[in-house]
């Protein structure tokens, strides 16, 4: 199975359930349609909800965007 994402990588992820912005993360694990991801940089109003996912969630890959480093 081929992903356009690897381990390590950083990634803009889109808001869903108590998250109320979008944030960025280091994807740890990939999966066939999701992947771990380890929440880096994120919106100060959504701090609890971070802390209440423990700083990791599983997003799904269409929900993903590679950051590119210039």
């Amino acid at each position: 199975m081929e992903t356009e994402f690897k381990i390590g990588e950083k990634v803009k992820c889109k808001k869903f359930g108590t998250l109320s912005h979008d944030f960025v993360g280091a994807v740890e694990k990939i999966y066939e349609n999701s992947a771990m991801v380890a929440i880096v940089e994120h919106d100060v109003t959504d701090e609890v909800a971070v802390n209440d996912f423990h700083n990791r969630v599983i997003v799904r890959l269409k929900d993903m965007k590679k950051i590119t480093v210039k």
